[in-house]
């Protein structure tokens, strides 16, 4: 047995296997392909949106600066922050990256970071919105303090060995209501995302290629992933360059999970500071579907090493949406959205984004926060 192989439960190691030669012969997505028990985790992906607030008072802060230049450094920060809370922590807590349940459509998740400085309370509403293919979409906002995220996701998976590889699509848009009443917004594009580790059983995500953080106040972000290569280079590595009117105003280089020096200014960042996670009423206060409740005895099983009943209920959950989809499509019914709007091109992103990439799409479908009236 290598080294590689000792990180798979000897119990599991047969199944691993197995699963890895799956990855291998797979055609398409890769989200519907069975992973062995161990490497499920406990989590919904409509969970997943809480990591972009995980540094609330980061978010908050935004719309104290007094000059584009100011804001966009803010919105810099607090986005390379956001990316250790994405993308690594998993890995830390749980030992490797897990595959997460995937959502039911219709799926909520609730929760909160309350108001500890006097910035405010933020809010955070998740929806999965999509199924076939998987897409949640979700609403950040702190009202008092005028700034809000809204974004959807999801993921086009392929193996390309030894790593999976993960596309990430669509796209966020914060927004900053500025003191005289306007509205400044800048658009965040999602990194490729590129999963190594499969072979040794202990998987783990680095993010490759660009993203851009383009703002309607003229400043530009590009952002460039380097990861760990076989032969140098430092895991979880990455430059950004922050321009206004193509005049340069920050060059960060480091590593997102940890420090990062601005050699043009004062930028610099430390991922090592402490996050906050996301406030959730107690399971006994939630209602189907709300994520949580309709995953609890999954959770319950995968957490207390019993698969058999995860597997199980698992199975129960998924038979039953069968059944809705297939009644809705019998009485000629469409799933209707509880708190998002479909758009089929988003005003901001075709905007922005020419400003960037001509590799990019011109065009992005979106999905909108329902206001009341």
């Amino acid at each position: 047995m290598s080294s590689a192989e000792s990180q798979v439960p000897a119990h599991q190691q047969s199944s691993w296997s197995s699963f890895v030669k799956g990855l291998a012969s797979w055609s398409g997505d890769l989200s519907s392909l069975t992973a062995p028990s161990f490497i499920l985790s406990p989590t919904s992906l409509t969970e997943f949106p809480a990591y972009w607030c995980e540094h609330p008072d980061e978010f908050a802060a935004i719309s104290s600066g007094k000059t584009p230049e100011e804001r966009a450094k803010l919105v810099l920060r607090w986005f390379i922050l956001t990316l250790k809370c994405q993308y690594a922590t998993r890995n830390e807590k749980m030992g490797s990256e897990k595959k997460p349940l995937n959502p039911i459509l219709g799926e909520t998740f609730y929760g909160s970071w309350p108001d500890t400085n006097g910035r405010g309370k933020t809010d955070l509403t998740v929806e999965q919105v999509s199924h076939h293919p998987p897409i949640t979409a979700f609403y950040i906002n702190n009202e008092k303090a005028g700034v809000s995220l809204e974004g959807h996701s999801g993921q086009k998976t392929s193996f390309s060995a030894p790593s999976i590889i993960v596309k990430q699509v669509g796209h966020s848009v914060l927004s900053v209501k500025l003191e005289d009443g306007s509205v400044e917004d800048y658009l965040i594009t999602l990194p490729r995302l590129k999963i190594d580790g499969i072979l040794y059983g202990k998987p783990y995500i680095e993010l490759t290629e660009l993203s851009y953080i383009v703002g309607s106040n003229g400043t530009c972000v590009t952002i460039d992933y380097k990861g760990k290569g076989w032969l140098s280079g430092k895991a979880h590595s990455y430059k950004a360059s922050l321009t206004k009117d193509s005049t340069s105003i920050a060059n960060l280089e480091g590593q997102w999970t940890g420090t990062t020096k601005d050699t043009k200014g004062d930028l610099n960042i430390d991922a090592q500071i402490p996050k906050e996670e996301v406030t959730v009423k107690p399971l006994e206060e939630q209602q189907i579907p709300e994520s949580r409740l309709v995953w609890k005895d999954v959770a319950d099983g995968i957490r207390s090493g019993n698969y058999d009943k995860a597997g199980k209920a698992k199975s129960a959950i998924e038979n039953d949406q069968r059944a809705k989809r297939k009644d809705e499509a019998a009485e000629n019914k469409k799933h209707e959205l509880k708190h998002f709007n479909h758009v089929d091109s988003d005003e901001i992103y075709a905007k922005l984004i020419k400003e960037v990439s001509s590799t990019l799409p011109t065009s992005e479908d979106a999905y909108k926060i329902k206001r009341e009236n």
